[in-house]
């Protein structure tokens, strides 16, 4: 039996037990404490362990932090933002946004950082490279000595919504593009064109899944994207319809499960990891993904990191087991 297959049969009790569990946790819930603007704070449910007990600690600022750096017409590169007062204009018969047009507002870093991802993101729709010369044309010239400090925060804002990863693919050029962290179709847009990457809803997905058990009810699911105010029946300006994306795009593609709940009545539903996900990563890269969110290391979530170890041992264990019968059958 595929790994995968005998971890999902394992799983189905364990999900629904710590449901339960999850639910006395949340009572027990900490307050939030407010973050610096510059670093977002953590951005879903973690449980994390303290000496006296387990606690579920909400943590929805960074998504909606980093969200809000790409609420500006990010698929309007032509138009004026009104709050910055600039305006991009793309070059006659050229792909390239047009950077050395970009009037820089005299605004603050946190606005500069919102331009860097805006272009950043229409070079990825465009399929061009993104270039340090022409992020400098859209950075006042009072925040370009902070330019290091300016590009971490916007790819992290990158990482964090799209689940892409900034790459320097020529650095004599200095000339970037972005890589999604998974396989799916068109480098993370899943649909053919010019849209915006899933892999980081994805991810998230995968772990509010392995934090609950390893499957989340469809309730849990959305009430995880509504913090991130994405919500059922509204169209999202990055991830489009999002009732038709995580029950019909990423299960057709096996990312997800989506299946009714056994016994319901009235049915319910609930979500598991898919096939592509199980192969395509693991439970230690999504909390790596999640540790480097909260700016920690994964030990720092005892439980999950445990269960996260036994997982890559299960999958060394499986590919020394498939190397061997391989080299005896040669």
């Amino acid at each position: 039996m595929p790994r995968h297959q005998k971890s999902k049969l394992q799983s189905q009790e364990k999900c629904h037990e710590t449901e339960g569990t999850t639910q006395e946790l949340q009572s027990a819930q900490a307050p939030a404490t407010e973050e610096s603007p510059s670093l977002p704070s953590p951005y879903m449910g973690i449980i994390t362990r303290t000496k006296s007990a387990c606690r579920l600690q909400s943590t929805s600022k960074v998504l909606q932090r980093a969200l809000s750096t790409t609420e500006f017409n990010i698929g309007s590169p032509t138009r004026a933002n009104e709050g910055d007062n600039y305006r991009i204009k793309r070059k006659q018969h050229s792909s390239q946004a047009s950077a050395s047009t970009v009037k820089p507002p005299q605004s603050s870093l946190s606005s500069i950082v919102q331009m860097v991802v805006k272009y950043m993101m229409h070079m990825y729709k465009m399929k061009s490279p993104i270039l340090k010369a022409d992020m400098l044309k859209v950075i006042t010239k009072k925040h370009r000595k902070r330019f290091s400090e300016i590009l971490r925060q916007a790819s992290f804002n990158i990482e964090v919504v799209f689940g892409v990863d900034l790459k320097e693919v020529d650095s004599p050029k200095h000339s970037y593009i972005l890589v999604s962290k998974m396989d799916l179709p068109n480098n993370g847009n899943v649909s053919k064109g010019r849209g915006f990457p899933k892999t980081g809803l994805l991810m998230n997905l995968l772990g509010v899944i392995s934090l609950r058990g390893n499957c989340a009810t469809e309730e849990k699911i959305w009430e995880f994207l509504n913090k991130m105010k994405i919500y059922d029946g509204k169209k999202h300006f990055i991830f489009g319809e999002p009732r038709k994306l995580i029950t019909q795009d990423l299960v057709k593609l096996k990312y997800l499960e989506y299946r009714q709940v056994p016994n319901s009545h009235p049915a319910s539903y609930e979500f598991l990891w898919g096939p592509r996900s199980h192969a395509e990563t693991s439970k230690m890269k999504i909390l790596e993904f999640w540790a480097k969110i909260n700016h920690t290391v994964p030990s720092a979530f005892e439980s999950w990191y445990d269960e996260a170890l036994k997982d890559e041992e299960e999958k060394a264990g499986a590919a020394a087991v498939l190397g061997d019968t391989l080299i005896h059958s040669n």
